[in-house]
């Protein structure tokens, strides 16, 4: 029964390491969503309302981001963008390695140094699927300049 449980136990965290994989591109999103749903609900939307406009500002910052990918030139500005998706993916991937990594070792200067490199882990991860959300240049049909 042991077993079971530390079978269990590995399952549950590669899960929630895969989600976390998975979801860190959209912190910012739900982060601004959370964000304006709690202070529409402190206005008096309700909690229908809130959750309605949260949503909207949530897929509004995801859309705004993607399209902004798409029509900026400048590579520092694109970088700026994918910065803006990465920072809270980062944050995000200190906390979730640190609340795992509490529960494994006594040490806390381990623990630092193992949530530290899970949001360097997760950073990496997000920034890779912001740069893939990225258009390429169209060609120009041409192999080569001249």
């Amino acid at each position: 029964m042991i077993i079971l449980g530390i079978f269990l136990s590995i399952a549950a965290i590669g899960f929630f390491c895969w989600l976390l994989f998975t979801l860190a591109v959209f912190a910012l999103p739900f982060f601004i969503g959370m964000s304006v749903a709690a202070w529409a609900y402190q206005s008096g939307a309700g909690w229908l309302g809130a959750a309605f406009i949260g949503l909207l500002a949530a897929g509004l910052t995801l859309g705004f981001g993607q399209i902004g990918l798409m029509l900026v030139r400048p590579t520092w500005a694109r970088l700026l963008i994918a910065l803006a998706f990465v920072a809270p993916a980062v944050i995000a991937g200190y906390h979730a390695t640190h609340g795992i990594v509490q529960h494994t070792m006594p040490s806390e200067a381990w623990q630092q140094v193992f949530s530290v490199i899970g949001a360097f882990v997760v950073g990496c991860t997000a920034f890779v699927r912001v740069a893939g959300m990225a258009g390429t240049k169209p060609s120009s049909g041409h192999l080569a300049r001249t």
